[in-house]
């Protein structure tokens, strides 16, 4: 009889155990998607304020932007346009997003109002950006984004 009693108690704290696991993951699985979108916000202040230094520690060195156009511009090419103003963002007001964490990597669709002057054009666009991530040493970085409208 004894030895029955230490056999449930046995299972009913490896069951709690995975519980517990359970609900780490899950909370872990929530503070990636919300440390996600901060990137991704954090990506467009930086585009407001030309802070190309800064949203250089946000993307990696191979990020590319593809345009609403189809035109894929790399980070170098997109830093030199955001810094002579030929493309000069005012304002993003966030419409909706999704997030989706799998593991290292996540992709957020994000949709904003974005007032923009591109290449001697002023407008505010209706902009949908698909933005891929990864987590490198406990930090997101954007590897490319993908524009079009909604």
């Amino acid at each position: 009889m004894n030895n029955i009693f230490w056999i449930v108690l046995l299972l009913g704290s490896m069951d709690g155990s995975t519980l517990t696991e359970k609900k780490i993951m899950q909370q872990n699985t929530t503070n990636d998607q919300a440390a996600v979108l901060d990137t991704v916000r954090k990506l467009a202040q930086l585009m407001i304020a030309r802070d190309t230094a800064a949203m250089n520690n946000i993307l990696d060195e191979h990020y590319t932007l593809t345009h609403m156009t189809g035109y894929v511009q790399s980070k170098s090419e997109w830093f030199g346009e955001v810094q002579k103003e030929t493309m000069k963002y005012y304002s993003a007001q966030e419409v909706s997003h999704s997030v989706k964490v799998t593991g290292n990597q996540a992709e957020v669709t994000v949709q904003n109002r974005v007032d923009a002057r591109i290449w001697g054009s002023r407008n505010t666009w209706r902009l949908q950006q698909k933005v891929q991530l990864e987590k490198r040493n406990g930090k997101w970085i954007i590897l490319k984004s993908v524009a079009s409208t909604f």
